[in-house]
Formats: C-alpha cells, sequence, structure tokens
C-alpha cells in the first residue's frame, strides 16, 4: 500500500469492525473487549469510564449495535435514563488503532440481562447482587460481609439478577475507524447514517 491510499477501506462498518476486533482478540494482551464508555447527565455534565463489550452485530435489532451490561443505579446508569445517548471508544495500542462509535441507547430485554447475568461466574453474580454500585461504601468489609451473606443465602445454583442489574445496546450512527501512520500522517474514515435504517456514508478525515 502507497503513503497515498487509505488503510482504511470503503466497506459496511460492521464488517469492517468484526475484522479490526478479530485481530485485536488476537494481539491485545488483555481485554480486547475493553471500551471507553462516555455518558452525560441530563445538564450536560460528561464523564467516562472502561466497561466490556459484551455483545455485537448486525443482529441485535433493527440497525445492529454494541451491548454493555450494567448497575443501572450506579452513575453511568443513571445518566443513560436521563440521557439515552453516548460514546464508545476502542483503543488497540498492540495493533496503534482506535474505534469511536455514536449514537442512540436502548435497554435489552430481561430475557437478554438474565441470560448474561446467568452466564458470568457465579462469583461475579454474587458480587454484582451485592453492590450499590457508585455508592459511598464507609468500609471495605460492610462490601465483603453482603458478599458472604448472599453466599450463605444462596448455597448452590445460579443467583437471581436484581432488576436493576441490567444492558444496553448502542445502536450505531457514527462509527470512526483510526489507524496510525509514520510521522502522524495518520489514516481517519467516518461512517455515519442518520437513521437504524438508513445506508452509510463515509468520508476521510483529516488526521
Amino acid at each position: 500500500m502507497s503513503d497515498s491510499e487509505s488503510a482504511i477501506p470503503v466497506t459496511d462498518p460492521f464488517t469492517l469492525f468484526e475484522e479490526w476486533f478479530g485481530e485485536a482478540k488476537a494481539s491485545e494482551p488483555n481485554d480486547p473487549n475493553a471500551m471507553a464508555l462516555a455518558t452525560a447527565s441530563e445538564s450536560g455534565m460528561p464523564s467516562v469510564r472502561m466497561v466490556l463489550l459484551k455483545g455485537h452485530g448486525t443482529h441485535w435489532g433493527e440497525g445492529g449495535g454494541f451491548v454493555f451490561y450494567t448497575n443501572a443505579q450506579s452513575r453511568k446508569g443513571e445518566e443513560i435514563r436521563a440521557n439515552m445517548q453516548a460514546s464508545l471508544l476502542f483503543h488497540w495500542k498492540s495493533l496503534r488503532r482506535q474505534i469511536r462509535i455514536e449514537g442512540p441507547l436502548r435497554e435489552v430485554s430481561s430475557e437478554q440481562a438474565d441470560a448474561y447475568f446467568h452466564s458470568r461466574p457465579r462469583v461475579s453474580q454474587i458480587g454484582s447482587a451485592a453492590s450499590d454500585q457508585s455508592r459511598p461504601l464507609p468500609d471495605r468489609q460492610v462490601y465483603l460481609d453482603r458478599v458472604a451473606a448472599l453466599e450463605e443465602r444462596y448455597p448452590e445454583g445460579d443467583i437471581p439478577r436484581p432488576p436493576h442489574w441490567t444492558g444496553f445496546l448502542l445502536t450505531p450512527t457514527a462509527i470512526e475507524f483510526w489507524q496510525d501512520r509514520q510521522y502522524r500522517l495518520h489514516d481517519r474514515r467516518r461512517f455515519t447514517r442518520p437513521a437504524p435504517t438508513d445506508g452509510w456514508s463515509n468520508t476521510l478525515l483529516y488526521p
């Protein structure tokens, strides 16, 4: 490939995401599905944190999407409920690539949330059920005591999913791919669509 050619092809952005994600799973030493999730409060105050991608693709409802799970009573959960849109950022340092994704959010079904919650290790289920995520904790032992109480209450089998523990699907209206190139002459291509049922358009961006 010459310097004058873009390293980012014109293709379906979900297909390109799958290709890059597959390469990241082969090259990243830890959590290739880690992504920064940016939300904002109703007043517009932004916040960002790392979460894990737990589902993605065109089969996730009309327009496809990217799925993560959380305690809806946490700060991010409350911000999502107040402002149902967000941005995601994947940064794969080993590949020198980034992907930015923007769009509206919707909550997954209770059946989908149950299925993922009960696919997690039992201790992870207990830890989530015991946590008042993002709220003040007077002492770590308080949390550990709640974990122990749930272990005693449910000595075997799955833990009931708390009703406030759920998942959200981001259906993208914009996906931007960034590829590092020598001397910071980077490559950026942005795919956009007005609505989930619309086709994608794309353009290169100055780095």
